[in-house]
């Protein structure tokens, strides 16, 4: 696993565009992709490399988006 900073620039643009595919609202895919990175930057020691790093991302990106979704019909 590449360090953090490294997954970060590499991966940003596109867990980005793939929050923004999700909600089709800007402000609501830069939370959750900072919120993506954030629990990536947190669970970073259990992943275990069975995907590819930026599916493993966007898997977390859209738990964040649902969980927001959920929050929000509240």
């Amino acid at each position: 696993m590449p360090d953090f900073q490294e997954v970060y620039h590499l991966y940003f643009r596109d867990v980005y565009r793939y929050a923004l595919s999700l909600c089709r609202n800007e402000s609501v895919a830069e939370e959750v992709t900072q919120e993506t990175f954030y629990k990536a930057l947190e669970k970073l020691d259990s992943f275990d490399g069975k995907c590819k790093v930026s599916v493993w991302l966007c898997q977390i990106a859209k738990n964040t988006y649902f969980a927001w979704y959920n929050e929000q019909k509240k």
